[in-house]
């Protein structure tokens, strides 16, 4: 049952709240009839426990407000994490807080926040999944308590105005046959000077048979051959090119998009150098790095003719306001 809500604080009472109530009612009731001097200490106690619930969970909404958010690699149709940094005027006060957060085009999960870690700029992790590339708004943030009987439900709510970008999904990639790439398999460029034995994997094809470690390929089934890793092998960059005029806008090129972002995902997981050129109607623009490719990714256009284009809005207003 909600009993009061505005733009900042709503007030609810909860199952366990109407119970408890309904209880000391009760007890109330047979204690003015019977006259019983123990029901009166009993329902004093009861009633002194509600208030008090009351105003130590109102205790534990003040002083905490939103101080900066940290979108981090958020995929679209993928579950990542929204670092939430809070402003704590108390530190050392135990909270147990629920935080929700309210984004555009997108689902963020439930996160608890404890409190009484002495920080005055605490971090908390929301789990989101957002439906879409490009640009999306976060609107609102609320926490809630019911700490710390559950009897009462206070939501304190703040104004949300913060843009994240949303990273085109991951696909993995699809190597032709005879691609050393296939398959997981990524070629590797020996560092000059000498190295020493790391490890094994399975052999790829151009591995030299003077590589062969043969202890660890008789242990495997079916005759597999196994070859020596060493320390010093560092894998080959990894380049790849858009051309925006060759796609026109759809499903098509989005499909494309999460390819080269796939690509992207598995050259970062495997400490590969990463390159993007992309061609358009302003010319020709490089980028290095998974996190420059990532957003030059996300933030592009087909501009070949036909299909509709999947509009991406601008960036709103990058802030965090409370009301």
């Amino acid at each position: 049952m909600l009993l009061w809500k505005d733009r900042t604080l709503r007030l609810s009472i909860t199952r366990l709240g109407w119970e408890y109530l309904l209880a000391l009612l009760a007890i109330g009731a047979f204690a003015v009839n019977s006259g019983n001097n123990l029901l009166y200490l009993v329902f004093s106690l009861m009633l002194g426990l509600f208030l008090v619930s009351g105003v130590v969970s109102r205790r534990s909404l003040r002083g905490l407000s939103p101080l900066d958010l940290d979108e981090g690699n958020l995929f679209a149709r993928v579950r990542g994490g929204l670092r939430l940094r809070l402003q704590d005027s108390t530190p050392k006060r135990v909270r147990g807080l629920e935080l929700r957060l309210a984004m555009e085009g997108g689902e963020v999960e439930t996160a608890f926040f404890a409190g009484g870690g002495g920080e005055s700029e605490p971090v908390a992790v929301l789990h989101a999944r957002a439906g879409l590339r490009g640009w999306t708004r976060l609107t609102g943030l609320e926490l809630r308590t019911r700490h710390p009987f559950g009897f009462l439900e206070k939501a304190w709510h703040f104004e949300l105005d913060r843009a994240v970008l949303v990273l085109p999904h991951p696909r993995a990639p699809q190597a032709a046959p005879g691609d050393p790439a296939r398959d997981g398999q990524v070629r590797t460029l020996p560092r000059p000077g000498e190295s020493s034995p790391e490890g094994a994997r399975p052999m790829r094809p151009g591995d030299p048979p003077a590589r062969v470690h043969w202890k660890r390929s008789a242990q495997r089934p079916q005759g597999e051959l196994w070859v020596r890793t060493f320390e010093e092998e560092q894998p080959l960059a990894l380049h790849l090119e858009l051309d925006l005029g060759a796609w026109a806008p759809g499903r098509t090129f989005e499909r494309e998009l999460e390819r080269l972002s796939g690509a992207i995902l598995q050259a970062r997981l495997q400490k590969r150098e990463v390159e993007l050129v992309v061609r358009g109607a302003n010319g020709l623009h490089r980028h290095e790095g998974p996190q420059a490719c990532w957003r030059a990714l996300a933030l592009s256009d087909a501009e070949g003719e036909g299909g509709e284009a999947d509009a991406i809005p601008p960036p709103p207003t990058a802030s965090l306001a409370a009301s």
